[in-house]
């Protein structure tokens, strides 16, 4: 087996330099960095991350914690995350901590346990208070899809308000003015930011958002679509378009439409959020906005590594912007 003193003594430089060419981390000149990765494609030294666990204390693992990996938004988070991983020689750990504040806890002291330095944590149910005392203790948690001020520099994430603007903007210039809102019933941080977001564009066109045309559902997926879209159909309201929490609600609006005879986009437009492969698996294609959680989580991997292995932060924001991604339901009226 070929150890780290072989490559060394190949390439003619100390063990610590093999080291930090290995986990692409500390200073080596570019003409010696070249020369050792030579060596070590040569030889086919692979680095025994267990040994590097016992030397540094902690293991050569990134945990990532998510409500529910098998939920299409959080496996592509959990896709992302890998992503940066194995560029950095590095393992992953996946917990899924659905339901509770304690199930997340719980989750992170596990991944501490193991000796995890680098964290990435999607947390639903830690408030800002207990998050800013884990961050205290864990140099290297990261946060995603998570804002908090105090900080801000181990946050990453999206602009939801600008994009819920874009959304309304979108479908007063095609011809709307009566817009209906699907959303949770128990309204999440993200939610509501999306929820004021339409009604400052719908505002700033001289309409008004219908406070009686936004219907609930009783969670954020197919079903809860369904059943929010029911919910306004049977009291009798009248709207030409619908934005969505989600593409999941979205696609569950456009179910119940076609079970009532409503076609989409023909009688009612639809547009949902985040962009999963769902929304090209559904007919018609669906109009949404493109959460970019694959490349956001990547970051966030890198971040969570270089936190970890770094006392002093750069102090740095990370924010992430979505775009309109335009298919085929929604219709455009003449304007003029």
């Amino acid at each position: 087996m070929v150890t780290i003193k072989d490559v060394a003594r190949v390439a003619g430089v100390s063990t610590s330099t093999v080291s930090r060419v290995v986990r692409k981390q500390g200073k080596v000149g570019k003409v010696c960095r070249t020369k050792v990765q030579k060596v070590i494609d040569e030889l086919g030294y692979r680095p025994n991350i267990n040994a590097q666990a016992l030397v540094s204390k902690k293991s050569n693992s990134v945990g990532v914690v998510i409500p529910k990996v098998s939920l299409p938004f959080f496996g592509s988070l959990a896709c992302g995350a890998e992503e940066a991983i194995k560029e950095n020689n590095y393992r992953l750990l996946i917990i899924n901590a659905f339901g509770s504040e304690q199930a997340e806890l719980d989750a992170i002291d596990l991944l501490v346990q193991h000796r995890c330095g680098a964290i990435v944590f999607h947390s639903v149910h830690c408030n800002d208070e207990t998050l800013c005392e884990l961050a205290e203790k864990i140099p290297g948690l990261v946060f995603i899809n998570r804002l908090i001020s105090k900080i801000s520099h181990r946050c990453v994430w999206l602009d939801n308000n600008t994009g819920a603007q874009e959304i309304a903007r979108y479908l007063v210039n095609n011809g709307h003015k009566e817009i209906a809102v699907v959303t949770r019933k128990n309204v999440n941080p993200d939610a509501q930011v999306r929820l004021d977001g339409y009604r400052i564009a719908i505002n700033n066109a001289n309409l008004q958002l219908d406070n009686s045309l936004i219907g609930y559902g009783t969670v954020g997926d197919i079903d809860g679509g369904k059943e929010a879209i029911a919910n306004l159909l049977d009291q009798g309201k009248r709207f030409s378009a619908v934005i969505s929490y989600n593409d999941k609600m979205a696609i569950g609006v456009i179910h119940e439409l076609h079970a009532r005879g409503i076609r989409v986009p023909e009688d009612v437009s639809v547009v949902g959020y985040d962009d999963l492969i769902l929304s090209v698996a559904c007919l018609p294609e669906l109009t949404t906005m493109h959460y970019p959680i694959i490349q956001m989580a990547s970051y966030a991997a890198n971040l969570a590594i270089e936190l970890s292995d770094s006392e002093k932060s750069s102090g740095r924001t990370h924010l992430f912007m979505p775009h309109l991604v335009e298919r085929d339901s929604v219709k455009s009226f003449d304007c003029k």
